[in-house]
């Protein structure tokens, strides 16, 4: 192989690598922010978060794979929840849900 045609060779791996690299970039994470009304030991709380869970995995969303669920309890403490809904707002979710 001469010189030439090294360079060629090199210089077009150098221009289509950038664009594999880019086409093989796993999904974005979505993030959900979710705030709880009630206590996390809550049955009824356990219950509608599982509800939503399995409404989310039906329609493609896997908490892990391609969404990541943040979680807040108020318990309903108003000063929790208003707490919870700055630091879920801080971490600047997709969607926010209230239950």
């Amino acid at each position: 192989m001469r010189r030439r045609e090294f360079i060629r060779l090199l210089g077009g791996a150098a221009v289509t690598w950038p664009l594999a690299a880019h086409a093989q970039q796993p999904e974005r994470m979505r993030r959900i922010g979710v705030l709880m009304n009630t206590a996390a030991d809550d049955p009824t709380g356990q219950t509608r978060l599982l509800a939503f869970a399995q409404a989310l995995a039906q329609a493609g969303w896997t908490d892990g794979r391609n969404v990541r669920i943040d979680i807040r309890w108020g318990a309903g403490d108003p000063e929790r929840i208003r707490k919870y809904a700055a630091e879920l707002v801080a971490l600047a979710p997709d969607v926010m849900d209230h239950r």
